[in-house]
């Protein structure tokens, strides 16, 4: 005989045990409200979330405020920032949690305006003199993405007054900020005030340097990175990478480049992989760049594959990448649609040049 499947029980759902505690006839434990608040936030279900709340409104607890910051970030993560925001403003005291909380909420949604106003109104109401600083690298990336370089330009001031600028994040942050606006010496000069670096901070450096399109720079800046025994992640390699392929030197510096991240093991990431993929194409040569697309036959991607296609067109080899383009359909793979643009245009030319 076989044996019959046993079923497996689906656990009770916060609204049935919502309705099992509307029978019970003794009050409800704040606890159990908590857990079942860090059950929604974890798996986040806005329905869920917005009967949770109602149901403690109705409970007549008095919960403290590390209790409200729980519901606060449970409407966060459960992309309910309408009610966020209105539990918020009815709050009557709130603490650094409460105004993070929401901080984050709106930077994450990249409302970076208000995640801005949030932060500022934070600094008038706490009226503290030390923050977390990873919410300062936040705010300044948010100056950065609405290009408020003035207001960069404050914080940067107050940290020194502070004088919390040796922090690594924050120095990091700051490097990163006014290398995207091309202000290499001011990212020069935090860089140089460090009493000592890391990955991030030399990273940050370079890809200020690429910005400024000192490419020469960006190369020995690696290498002193190298000489100084500084660790190099996948995002230094793919941005001294971006270097090398524009620095007219036949490949001679990205073949530096390849070498090392071989001798680290980073040459089989995918980022890496596409930035030497574009590096070779960028420089003429193709051989390289098509030994390194095909050794990375189980780790590619459409990035590696839209960066091949882009060396074709950049060395006028349109035939091979007509060719390649229906190599990618047959993959399954869709190029990104300005490369699509300089294929029907590079063919337009190629078909008129034969006609005439």
């Amino acid at each position: 005989m076989k044996k019959k499947k046993k079923r497996k029980r689906k656990g009770a759902t916060t609204s049935h045990i919502l309705h099992l505690m509307d029978v019970l006839p003794f009050p409800i434990p704040i606890d159990i409200y908590t857990s079942l608040i860090k059950e929604c936030t974890l798996s986040p279900d806005p329905q869920t979330a917005i009967e949770l709340h109602t149901h403690i409104a109705h409970s007549g607890i008095k919960p403290p405020l590390s209790f409200i910051n729980r519901i606060l970030v449970m409407f966060v993560s459960c992309g309910l920032l309408d009610y966020a925001c209105q539990l918020f403003d009815a709050m009557p005291v709130k603490d650094f949690n409460s105004w993070a909380t929401l901080f984050i909420a709106y930077y994450d949604n990249a409302d970076y305006e208000e995640a801005i106003d949030v932060f500022l109104a934070m600094l008038h109401q706490l009226g503290m003199s030390e923050f977390p600083p990873w919410i300062c690298a936040c705010f300044l990336k948010a100056c950065a993405c609405i290009e408020n370089i003035p207001l960069g330009m404050q914080v940067h001031g107050w940290l020194l007054k502070l004088g919390t600028c040796d922090h690594v994040l924050l120095s990091s942050s700051l490097i990163r900020f006014y290398g995207r606006f091309t202000c290499v010496k001011d990212a020069n000069a935090v860089f140089n005030k460090l009493s000592r670096h890391n990955t991030s901070t030399w990273t940050a450096k370079i890809v200020s340097g690429c910005r400024e399109m000192d490419f020469p720079e960006v190369f020995n800046d690696f290498k002193e990175m190298g000489r100084q025994g500084i660790k190099k992640d996948t995002y230094t390699f793919s941005s001294v990478l971006k270097a090398c392929g524009k620095m007219m030197d036949h490949g001679r510096c990205g073949e530096q480049v390849h070498a090392d991240a071989m001798k680290l093991g980073l040459a089989s990431d995918n980022y890496v992989q596409c930035s030497l993929i574009a590096m070779y194409g960028r420089s003429g040569l193709l051989r390289d760049a098509k030994q390194v697309f095909e050794t990375s036959r189980s780790e590619r991607n459409v990035d590696s594959w839209n960066a091949m296609l882009m060396g074709y067109l950049e060395n006028g080899l349109y035939i091979e990448a007509v060719k390649f383009l229906y190599q990618m359909k047959a993959a399954g793979l869709k190029p990104h649609e300005s490369l699509l643009d300089k294929v029907r245009i590079a063919c337009g030319s190629v078909t008129y040049s034969s006609t005439n």
